[in-house]
């Protein structure tokens, strides 16, 4: 009973206190807010005072935050009036304070004012190492300044203009050219009115100049003027001063290309801006000489009545917290009494039973634990043992639909078999698939795509299906639709061929229209909306909501002519869900039904350029028509067949190895422009094969390909040194354009290399 009297003791007592704090804490964001505000509008010595007094209030109750936020402003107080030592003294504690807080706001800004106080200081000194820190902060998750907006972006771009400027000065083009580009991107980032982007094109300009590309140099400085003035942009002292400078280095320009008539014009407009700026500096004098005065008389002031008022707050909260702590204990005290011999004997029998149901609740635990293993465990074993043998029927019955010596006959025996095995395989992915997206595991993904080649595609799918019900597609694509966009196409292929699919299956003799409209265009972002309609036999309306629910089907009784599971439409609903958009249906009995959803996607047009420059280059480019050689690790003997026909076909090289050992020798022994991972093997396993080849070749790139789950795979499939993954049985087209792709890429790196 002792015992327990003594912790409601300390636990009122903690409450007081905490209470008290509280209201400080916010008394000194209060301070801060208003001194803040004072500085901005040029009232030095208010804002001066006000921030000291939010720095008493921070130390009495330990507020390192409110301690650095008010160093802060000081120190940029200090640097204004250039009494730098103090500037730097005042910067030097934020970093202090804010590196047991993790504020990476203050510690960025901190160090950046710090680089550029020892850039102008004299003697100078070298600031880089100042602004390496702060880009180091700057980058990271979590950058908010005092009104807890996001400043992350401003300050990447802040730190690595300084850091390009800093290097340039030593002559470090290099250096600077790589924090140049990456503040350029930055630059997208931010709203900014002009004047970031202009800065940001005068140290372009003078890269260029430094690089002695005059005409380019000029260019930029012209572009750097037209922001500056601009309408947007408001005249001040460091606009004047940026004009100042931009013209200045724009009449050494001219000089050096020999217009002279030019370079002087470029001289007078410096020498305009320079008096400009020259009276604002006045200006800016004449209030740090004032606040000076100010100032040196708030501290005679202050030192003499600090002492007192620290007094009278101590005593103040001393009584107050004393009060607080008497009444709130007494009447803890008496509660505590009547209940106490109640709680002891309610808490023996509570504890008896809590301890048979953990031990009940435990068990219950490791069951459901083990038995979710176990079902995670056989989905993936029996779709592995699912998939494998179907890659062998579907990638042999492709090789020999390919055969031109085929009689009708048996092409449509292949076909039918080729179409068996897909709807297999459909139904194999469509039950993982909708336990990815129950658990969550689906992202999605940003690639470029071509919208009106991957309509044509998964038309060309349906072929044997649409003759088979005697149906017609046609697709409608507004010609304004972009030609390029990014979107995850694994998953917006899905949405597609399910939809399509229900339509083909449900129409009989009809068609089936396949429709993308314009809805609009802003900026480089396109919104469309897709529509699948049929004119099958439609939808009752009291059994639309129904078929968006797992393995539901409209008449179980009568749905002997329609195959499925029931997961293709709530599949395609979840994943249109996941584009941040929802699945819509019209539909009436004997009328068909309109499926249709809107997406805005971002427009690639730098994929349009790319191929337009890729045509008319005169240089060198990498086509697939060379005849690469791939290392095919493979211990399925059906499954090397199916590769290596698929390779030789589109004109590849192909060297097959029946495990991992026997991959790693041949490696070792020829240089290959791709290799071909299977994971289970015996001898040496392909995750084991391919770290020892990563041992001693880094560059060569290695697939996955594997009929295993690809989530259970993709964790660590970078710490073992794949580069991409193929889930078995595959897309021959996508298939293609991996290998091609990853092809690609390592060579034009090795060009850079040599280059």
């Amino acid at each position: 009973m002792k015992a327990n009297l003594q912790i409601c003791f300390l636990f009122c007592s903690l409450l007081s206190f905490s209470q008290t704090e509280r209201a400080l804490i916010n008394k000194i964001d209060s301070i801060n807010a208003v001194a803040l505000s004072h500085y901005n509008s040029n009232d030095i010595a208010k804002s001066f005072n006000l921030f000291n007094q939010a720095i008493r209030l921070s130390d009495s109750i330990n507020d390192t935050y409110g301690h650095a936020e008010a160093n802060f402003t000081i120190g940029k107080i200090y640097d204004f009036m250039h009494e730098y030592d103090k500037a730097e003294a005042s910067f030097a504690q934020v970093i202090k304070a804010s590196k047991n807080t993790n504020e990476n706001f203050l510690l960025a800004s901190s160090y950046l004012h710090l680089g550029k106080i020892y850039a102008y200081k004299k003697p100078p000194t070298n600031p880089i190492p100042y602004f390496e820190k702060a880009l180091t902060y700057a980058k990271q998750n979590n950058v908010r300044d005092q009104d807890n907006t996001d400043m992350r972006a401003v300050l990447l771009l802040n730190t690595r203009l300084s850091l390009a400027k800093a290097y340039l000065e030593s002559n470090n083009t290099g250096k600077a050219l790589i924090y140049l580009s990456r503040a350029e991107g930055n630059l997208r980032s931010i709203q900014d009115h002009g004047y970031s982007r202009a800065k940001w094109n005068f140290i372009k300009g003078q890269y260029f100049f430094n690089k002695q590309f005059y005409n380019n140099a000029n260019m930029k400085f012209v572009d750097a003027v037209k922001l500056l003035e601009g309408k947007d942009i408001k005249e001040n002292k460091d606009s004047n001063e940026l004009l100042s400078d931009i013209y200045k280095e724009m009449s050494l320009t001219f000089a050096m290309l020999e217009k002279d008539t030019e370079a002087y014009g470029a001289l007078l407009f410096h020498n305009n801006y320079s008096d400009k700026y020259i009276n604002e500096d006045k200006i800016r004098q004449n209030i740090i000489v004032r606040s000076k005065f100010l100032i040196e008389n708030y501290k005679n002031v202050a030192q003499r009545a600090n002492s007192e008022r620290i007094e009278q707050l101590a005593e103040s909260n001393k009584i107050k917290n004393v009060n607080v702590i008497i009444s709130i204990t007494g009447f803890l005290l008496f509660i505590s009494l009547i209940t106490m011999y109640k709680s002891y004997v309610s808490k023996r029998k509570l504890s008896n039973i809590l301890k048979v149901r953990n031990k009940e609740l435990e068990i219950a635990k490791n069951q459901a634990e083990k038995s979710s293993e176990l079902k995670s465990n056989f989905i993936s074993n029996v779709t592995h043992e699912l998939r494998t043998p179907l890659y062998g029927v579907v990638g042999l019955t492709s090789i020999l639909l390919k055969n031109n010596d085929l009689s009708k006959k048996d092409f449509k025996f292949l076909k039918s078999l080729k179409y068996s095995g897909d709807y297999l395989l459909n139904l194999v992915n469509d039950i993982l698939q909708i336990g990815k997206i129950e658990s969550q595991k689906i992202e999605l993904k940003s690639v470029t795509v071509n919208l009106r080649l991957l309509l044509e595609n998964l038309v060309n799918s349906f072929d044997y299906r649409l003759e088979e019900a005697n149906n017609q597609i046609q697709i409608t694509v507004d010609k304004n639709v972009p030609e390029f966009i990014k979107c995850d196409n694994v998953r917006m292929s899905q949405v597609l061929i399910n939809l399509m699919g229900n339509s083909v299956k449900f129409t009989e003799n009809g068609k089936i229209d396949i429709r993308v409209k314009l809805l609009n265009s802003i900026d480089d972002h396109v919104s469309l909306r897709f529509e699948v309609e049929d004119d099958g036999p439609g939808i009752p309306k009291e059994k639309q909501k129904l078929i968006f629910e797992n393995f539901s089907q409209l008449d179980k009784n009568n749905n002997t002519n329609y195959q499925g599971t029931g997961l293709g439409l709530p599949i395609t609903k979840n994943i249109i869900e996941l584009f941040g958009s929802t699945l819509e249906v019209e539909s009436e009995v004997d009328q068909g039904t309109l499926f249709s959803f809107e997406l805005t996607f971002e427009i690639d047009r730098e994929a349009k350029l790319e191929k337009i420059i890729i045509k008319e280059s005169e240089g060198e480019v990498i086509s697939l028509s060379k005849k690469y050689k791939i290392l095919v690790a493979e211990d399925n003997k059906i499954n090397q067949i199916v590769t290596q026909n698929l390779l030789l076909k589109e004109n590849y090289e192909c060297v097959i190895a029946k495990n991992g050992q026997e991959a790693l020798e041949a490696h070792k022994q020829t240089a290959f422009d791709l290799i071909l991972m299977d994971i289970n093997m015996p001898v040496m396993n392909g995750n084991e094969s391919t770290k020892a080849i990563r041992e001693f070749d880094t560059k060569t790139p290695i697939i996955a390909l594997t009929a295993a789950d690809i989530d259970r795979i993709k964790i660590d499939y970078n710490l073992i040194g794949f580069d991409g993954i193929i889930t078995k049985p595959f897309d021959n087209y996508e298939f293609f354009q991996t290998l091609s792709e990853h092809i690609e890429n390592t060579k034009s790196a090795e060009e850079i290399a040599d280059f």
